[in-house]
């Protein structure tokens, strides 16, 4: 039975590109250090960030699955404590409390706490917190009714300890937010917005609804009696969505400012009147004046001298709000316009003057706060200032005054379609995306490799073959010389403000190099065909000639020791004396075949010289020497390989174990001749070689290099393509670099690049810089106006036809015709006195144009639509052409197909599915049209051919036997080329709500439906029929399915579920054994569907909607898997296993893994993949994946429960990840 459940199809599930999109955002001390960072929610994942306070780059210090949701984040800190801790609000009924441990470099549970249900229910805390100023306690509350409150304190040995929850619950209330009043060391306060709805609930005739008012809550926490009282609560005025608690005590006056519609009020206990003050707006706004306008995100900073608040509105403006105070009384709300930003989720003001927004769509923003707008021009608003009610204050909207930006992170959140494919030739496919919404919308061309800068390119005389890097003491921080060897000369350039050619160096010019390098304290040492050259720091120069006609081919070289290969295989090793003397070892070694590489590792601190010397020999294989004094040059192991050595390079790697000490692995690195890199462990005792991996890197043959990364060694493999080999938080990566062949590299250093890389392309000198290490992707990418919907790829032209399409918009015709009526109306509605001012300022507004990816589009209302088509060719991010829909009309659909009976044989013609005035619930509009244009000019233009009105929302179109296939509502219908519009030529009405998308395998068709699954369906050609055979017994909401092979098919739905579906292999798609012939069998059914059903062969919970499911291989010579991308930026893929051993294998380690590394938030790892439906068939290579990043002692309980090695467990994660992806 069990090898029958192995030989079902099994999937392994692995994520390639994590979230980008950023939910919430906190800062705080997290490090107990005085520099402040930022820990970010990215829906299922918490990261934490340092922003570098000299360079400005915000760098990705830790980051980790939780598998769960978190639904929010707050800082918490006990009174007079100088760290803060995490408090975490997940779908774990649970509140937990991290702490950052910056040795080891993870979040550690401090306290995690069981209240109520897992999931993300109404009821079940974890959507709000707030956290007591001081430091006492914590308020975690549900959407609705449940509130809980936890003392916090500490224990004899400082350590956080929290009490057993305090209820505030009320009934039938819903909670809009809720946060700490500062009321000094009174007894802990809280507010909340609250609305309850009970007697709404009973009246049938939505009066009461209509009537309800929201409140502004206090609850106090009384320490004394231990319990929580609703003190006080009073009705207000506006709706409100926001609270911002007031800094109270020594450093302000307490209370809360509360953001509503329109408004801005504070408020606070006692004699303290309601102060209140209208949000300004726009003038000459395009937008509806009647629309309310809300602050959507804030931030507090206070010094011990002042305070503010920046508060963003929904158009993305930033105002600075402060209060005035009187003998601890506030007089009035002061706002002044700060500057505009993309429209932001969540916003952190650092002490170190850097402002973090987290973008609500696209990339996120570090800005620097270069003024705090006080001495300017900008007008401030007032409270005081007196104004009708209904009115408001205007401002003018202007570019960047008092931010400056500094860093931007690239998020692609939302994808909203991709394709996976080959366009540029590269080998390595491409990924195709659209992203973003609305005017800050993007098409990015994705490719699988880190980002390089170039720093510098220079030409260089003649064809150089090799370069170095030499610091003249060990004590420079910076490089000193970069040392060109060409075919029969050296260059020495020194490195300053600038690099320059010096010929004072004491490096011989006159010959070829092999080796360049700093040697001992203070000495340089250059190794050449006829010698060995050692320039002591006076300027001494020792030299060592070849003896008789032999001549050096090959050297190794670290800080003490040097060893050289002459031709014949005789190896001579030297060593550097206390006196800083280069004396050579009595005996020399002969090898048995010629010496192609060598490789010497550092020399380990504190000790004398490496003790290995690593030999590739043409007899294709490594020779591990000893170098130790006791058996020095005496063969230690070996290692056979499949090709001649190439290259060899030893490097140590690994992380900090927890006491602070090095536990790094040595590597031995070999680059083979036929494109292939293995890495090898290498003991440092005794150079036994074990645990050897293998990665296929290109066509040519593979050189290597040590150069340092971010403080740590790494390998530069230099093939057809340029990879970097490097470990980075606790995971070893191999990943290409975007860039031109390289040649030849070796590490840089100097002020302007820290840590850089100095090669050699062809005949020119580069200096480069990675930044962004850890991406998995580097992107190209290209702007769009409007949200992009779909896109198609013509295969002859490789040029691109994008839909995009935006609602609550204007056209550029409407926005213009709109602009043109406002300024005209400026002129009318003055008086004469004025008439000539108001024409000057209507000229004024008609000539700004202000970009609307910053500033945002104008808001036209519901039921605006603004689309157009766009021909883009994507190697160049050129636009070919745009063809614009007029208002109101939105294309949904788009497909290239060729008709049978085209007049114009081999034509290729682009079908688009527009709908006009389309209102989203209910779904109506009054038509739609099937746009059929024709391809011209290679690709790059596109010609109507007609136009045809259908009487629904045109949702999928698909080329089918040389007709298409369109869905138009809930209907099913294949159309034919006509000469005036498209032919209708079959229908099939049994679908059930509206078909979401359609795909073709041979006779077979695949629908989509936006609430019921998918439907099977064949086209009868002989019946000119469409007949649904087969459908799905559970109502899934797909966003996207696709055929995996003649049975199969894969779906995703709108909860983050993928599912796999298979028909049985005897299912009858025919109606011929119905005797009565009238298709009785399809109208009886069965479950009011399909006659046979569709059974479920895997499930598994991604958490995340699903925008793109397509087969596709990602890696050249790799096999098929299904990658999905998700509207929060990630991407990830299922891989079928190919054996049962491998099925085994994985299930257990998962079993293992759920039980010794539980979710960080509390969330069980198998309920939370089963959210929907039980997870079946499908094992999380995420969470397998953790086994790398544990404790040794852990990684050897479960390696031995698996009866494997640590290491095999380990290669076979590798290989898992590597045989289809990166």
């Amino acid at each position: 039975e069990y090898k029958s459940y192995l030989s079902r199809m099994f999937l392994y599930h692995l994520t390639l590109q994590r979230a980008t999109a950023i939910y919430t955002c906190i800062h705080g001390n997290f490090t107990g250090t005085k520099q402040q960072e930022v820990v970010v929610s990215r829906g299922k994942i918490l990261e934490i960030l340092k922003i570098d306070q000299n360079t400005g780059k915000v760098m990705q210090l830790y980051s980790t699955e939780v598998f769960g949701t978190i639904r929010s984040l707050i800082p918490f800190r006990l009174t007079g404590g100088s760290k803060d801790y995490i408090v975490v609000g997940s779908d774990s009924g649970k509140i937990t409390i991290l702490e950052y441990n910056s040795q080891k470099n993870v979040f550690e549970k401090v306290h995690m706490e069981i209240f109520g249900k897992s999931g993300c229910r109404r009821i079940v805390p974890g959507q709000y917190l707030a956290v007591d100023p001081k430091g006492r306690a914590v308020m975690i509350a549900a959407i609705e009714k449940q509130k809980l409150v936890y003392i916090m304190n500490r224990d004899d040995q400082a350590r956080l300890t929290i009490s057993s929850p305090l209820e505030a619950h009320k009934a039938n209330t819903i909670v809009f937010d809720c946060c700490g009043v500062d009321v000094g060391f009174e007894n802990p306060t809280f507010a909340c917005l609250e609305l309850d709805y009970e007697e709404a609930d009973q009246d049938p005739s939505g009066e009461a609804a209509h009537m309800a008012q929201q409140t502004l809550t206090y609850y106090e926490l009384d320490l004394g009696l231990n319990h929580v009282v609703r003190k006080y609560s009073e009705p207000l005025e506006d709706h409100a969505n926001i609270l911002i608690s007031v800094p109270g005590g020594n450093e302000g006056p307490s209370g809360v400012l509360i953001c509503s519609e329109n408004y801005i009020t504070y408020k606070n206990f006692g004699d303290q009147p309601d102060i209140r003050c209208p949000i300004p707006r726009r003038r000459n706004d395009l937008d509806d004046p009647e629309r309310g306008m809300l602050f959507v995100c804030t931030a507090t900073h206070k010094t011990k001298s002042m305070f503010f608040f920046l508060a963003q509105t929904e158009q993305g403006d930033i105002f600075k709000i402060t209060l005035e105070v009187d003998e601890d009384a506030v007089t009035e709300i002061k706002l002044k316009y700060f500057d505009t930003a993309p429209v932001c989720s969540a916003m952190c003001v650092l002490k170190t003057g850097f402002l973090f927004l987290a973008s609500e769509y696209g990339n996120h923003y570090l800005y620097q706060i270069a003024h705090l707008g006080e001495d300017d021009d900008e007008p401030e608003f007032s409270s005081a200032m007196p104004l009708d009610e209904g009115e408001t204050f205007f401002f003018q909207p202007r570019p960047l005054k008092n931010l400056v930006l500094v860093d931007e992170m690239e998020s692609f959140a939302p994808i909203l379609h991709c394709n996976i494919t080959d366009l540029n030739n590269e080998d390595t496919p491409q990924l195709y995306t659209v992203c973003g919404r609305g005017p800050r919308s993007t098409l990015r061309v994705l490719r699988h490799g880190l980002e390089v800068s170039e720093m510098a390119v220079s030409d260089l005389p003649g064809s150089p073959n090799a370069v170095w890097t030499v610091r003249r003491s060990i004590h420079d921080e910076y490089d000193s010389y970069i040392v060109v060897s060409f075919g029969n000369a050296t260059l020495v350039l020194s490195i300053g403000e600038t690099v320059e050619e010096v010929t004072d160096s004491g490096f011989l010019g006159t010959t070829p190099t092999l080796s360049c390098s700093s040697i001992g304290n203070d000495a340089l040492l250059q190794i050449y065909p006829d010698g060995i050259r050692h320039i002591r720091s006076d300027r001494r120069i020792n030299e060592w000639k070849t003896p008789g006609k032999k001549y050096i081919v090959k050297c190794a070289v670290n800080q003490r020791q040097v060893v050289i290969a002459l031709t014949g295989g005789e190896l001579v090793y030297f060593e550097m004396d206390q006196t800083g003397q280069l004396n050579e070892y009595t005996e020399r070694k002969e090898m048995n075949s010629e010496v192609i590489c060598m490789a010497l590792p550092r020399v380990p601190q504190g000790e004398q010289r490496a003790r290995f010397l690593a030999v590739g020999l043409a007899d294709d294989t490594v020779r591990i020497i000893s170098l130790d004094t006791s058996n020095c040059l005496t063969p230690l192991s070996s290692q056979a390989l499949p090709a001649r050595p190439e290259s060899l390079c030893i490097v140590e790697m690994g992380q900090q174990d927890d006491s602070g000490t090095n536990s790094s692995t040595m590597f031995l690195n070999i680059g083979i001749s036929i494109g292939v890199l293995l890495r090898t462990v290498m003991d440092s005792v005794t150079g036994e070689l074990s645990d050897t991996r293998t990665r296929y890197l290109g066509a040519r043959p593979v050189k290597l290099f040590r150069i340092p990364v971010q403080g740590s060694d790494a390998v530069l493999a230099i093939s057809s393509r340029t990879w970097l080999s490097y470990y980075y938080q606790s995971r070893f990566h191999v990943s290409p670099l975007s860039y031109d062949t390289l040649e030849y590299a070796c590490g840089f250093s100097s002020e302007q690049c820290i840590q850089g890389i100095v090669a050699i392309s062809s005949n020119t000198l580069r200096i480069l810089a990675l930044e962004k290490l850890g991406a998995v992707f580097n992107q190209q990418t290209m702007p769009l106006k409007y949200t992009p919907r779909k896109f198609v790829i013509d295969e002859d032209s490789s040029n691109m036809i994008v839909i995009e399409t935006d609602h609550n918009t204007f056209t550029e015709n409407s926005k213009s015709q709109r602009k043109q009526q406002q300024a005209e109306d400026m002129v009318e509605s003055a008086d004469d006195e004025h008439r000539l001012e108001a024409a000057k300022m209507a000229e004024q507004f008609l000539a700004e144009d202000l970009p609307e990816e910053t500033f945002s589009s104008p808001k036209a209302g519901t039921g605006m639509w603004a689309s157009q088509i766009r021909i883009v060719n994507p190697s160049k991010s050129d636009t070919l052409e745009i063809i614009k829909f007029e208002q109101n009309e939105a294309a949904f659909s788009i497909c290239i197909c060729q008709f049978n009976n085209s007049p114009i044989p081999g034509a290729t013609y682009v079908v688009v599915g527009t709908t006009k005035d389309l209102s989203i619930a209910p779904r109506q509009c009054s038509g739609g049209f099937l746009y059929t244009y024709q391809l011209m000019d290679e690709g790059c233009h596109m010609e109507l051919v007609h136009k045809t009105p259908v009487d629904d929302v045109p949702g999928a179109l698909c080329p089918f036997q040389g007709r298409l296939l369109v869905g138009v509502g809930k209907l099913l219908r294949i159309y034919d080329l006509g000469k005036k519009k498209l032919l209708r030529k079959c229908e099939n009405k049994h679908i059930p709500n509206f078909v979401l998308g359609i795909k073709v395998t041979g006779n077979r068709i695949l629908v989509s439906d936006n609430q019921e699954s998918v439907h099977f369906v064949k086209y009868k050609a002989g019946e000119n029929a469409l007949v649904a055979f087969a459908d799905d017994t559970f109502p899934r909401w797909v966003t996207q399915a696709t055929m995996l092979d003649y049975h199969t098919t894969a779906v995703a739905d709108k909860f983050g579920n993928i599912a796999v579906l298979r028909l049985a292999q005897d299912a009858n798609e025919n109606v011929d054994e119905d005797p009565t012939g009238n298709k009785a069998i399809w109208d009886r059914g069965l479950l009011n569907g399909a006659s046979q059903k569709l059974e479920m062969v895997s499930m598994f919970h991604v958490g995340d909607t699903i925008s793109y499911l397509d087969l596709a291989a990602l890696i050249p010579g790799g096999s098929e898997a299904l990658v999905y991308a998700t509207l929060s930026g990630s991407i990830g893929m299922f891989v079928p296993f190919k054996s049962r051993e491998d099925i085994a294998f994985f299930q257990h380690l998962e079993m293992h893994l759920r039980q010794e590394a539980p979710p960080i938030c509390g969330r069980d790892h198998l309920s939370y993949r089963s959210s929907y439906i039980p997870v079946k068939a499908v094992i999380d290579g995420d969470l397998c994946e953790q086994f790398n990043s544990l404790d040794p002692v852990k990684r050897k309980a479960i390696a031995d429960e698996l009866e494997k090695g640590i290491s095999e467990v380990s290669k076979q994660l590798e290989e898992m990840r590597t045989s289809t992806a990166f």
